[in-house]
């Protein structure tokens, strides 16, 4: 893949995997999960809008997977990549779950996903259930490589115990692995990691195998930064790229901490709302915008790659790329610190 993405205003990161591949990820990238109706559904024509208005506004990198919208972001998809250079975008995708026809009252996601096809995942993280995954994401796609391909949810968010967890890692590094590793020795990916939303668990991955990239979904942003306690050092040892989902910890960061906040999918508890609030403060008093605060501190790690916010329309997709070149001073990160509500050890953007 070549150095170079065209027309971006974002700065690029450049992550070189253990196959030598070079990938460009443009510092904001696009997350699809919106466009799989999550929570809501999206008029086709508004779903094409809002994925041109993440290319026209400059982003190069898109994450998206079989399990959001059962499919249909990646189908969504289709039409921006195929008309667009393979060099011109970094694209990352997942597996671990395989989608099954099912009649439309037992598909999976009824109440989260809106108006999607009628399938239900099954979870399948085996040599062969990594290939048929790939291959289905490859035809949805329409496309022939990947650049960096993520085992989706082996943790204990997904499959509620810390059991469950370590018997589909364990799964995952006796069968899918040696896919994951041997589609990057092929080429058909350049990378190869885990899309996962607990810092512990990845942690637990990247001591297991030879991993290159991580996406780790609002567990290291301007409310929490515990990921600094091991898994962040351990990956800056190990020459691990992190992509950080989820910057708004699902939508406080974002909406501030109004009744009814969202903080990682659930409403927020009283100790969350005062602890936002103290923090949107010290934004307030520095002139900044809570968002753009949210938005810009994971940069500041030198690990992590890019951040990935969800967008659910072009407007949506336009105020993030906006939020992007907001202007920071030192002294608001300085003063987080201070009062406590930023770990002292947590780098910060320059």
């Amino acid at each position: 893949m070549t150095n170079k993405l065209p027309d971006s205003k974002f700065a690029i990161r450049k992550h070189t995997s253990r196959s030598g591949a070079v990938i460009p990820f443009t510092e904001l990238g696009f997350g699809t999960a919106p466009l799989g109706n999550l929570y809501r559904a999206l008029d086709e024509d508004v779903a094409a809008l809002t994925v041109n208005a993440a290319w026209g506004a400059g982003i190069r990198y898109f994450d998206t997977a079989p399990l959001y919208g059962l499919g249909l972001a990646e189908t969504r998809l289709n039409p921006l990549l195929r008309r667009r250079k393979r060099e011109d975008y970094v694209l990352s995708t997942k597996i671990g779950r395989l989608l099954k026809v099912v009649p439309p009252d037992q598909r999976t996601g009824i109440g989260k996903f809106f108006d999607t096809p009628s399938r239900r995942e099954v979870y399948d993280y085996s040599y062969d259930g990594v290939m048929r995954s790939v291959e289905f994401s490859l035809e949805r796609l329409g496309i022939d490589t990947i650049d960096v391909l993520l085992a989706h949810d082996v943790d204990i968010f997904t499959h509620g115990s810390k059991e469950a967890s370590d018997q589909r890692i364990k799964e995952l590094m006796e069968g899918g692995y040696r896919a994951l590793e041997q589609l990057r020795s092929e080429g058909t990916v350049k990378a190869i990691g885990a899309g996962i939303n607990e810092w512990q668990v990845a942690e637990t991955l990247a001591r297991a195998g030879d991993f290159d990239v991580f996406l780790l979904a609002g567990r290291y942003t301007l409310l929490e930064q515990e990921a600094l306690t091991s898994f962040l050092p351990y990956c800056a040892d190990k020459k691990i790229g992190i992509v950080l989902g989820g910057p708004y910890n699902s939508g406080i960061l974002a909406t501030g901490p109004r009744p009814g906040a969202f903080y990682n999918y659930d409403p927020a508890p009283p100790a969350i709302l005062d602890r936002v609030a103290r923090i949107e403060r010290v934004c307030a008093s520095h002139h900044v915008k809570l968002v753009e605060a949210a938005l810009k501190f994971p940069l500041g790690h030198p690990q992590v790659v890019s951040v990935i916010p969800g967008g659910q329309s072009p407007q949506e997709v336009t105020r993030n790329a906006e939020i992007m070149g907001a202007k920071i001073p030192a002294a608001l990160w300085d003063d987080l610190k201070s009062e406590g509500l930023l770990r002292e050890d947590a780098p910060v953007p320059a």
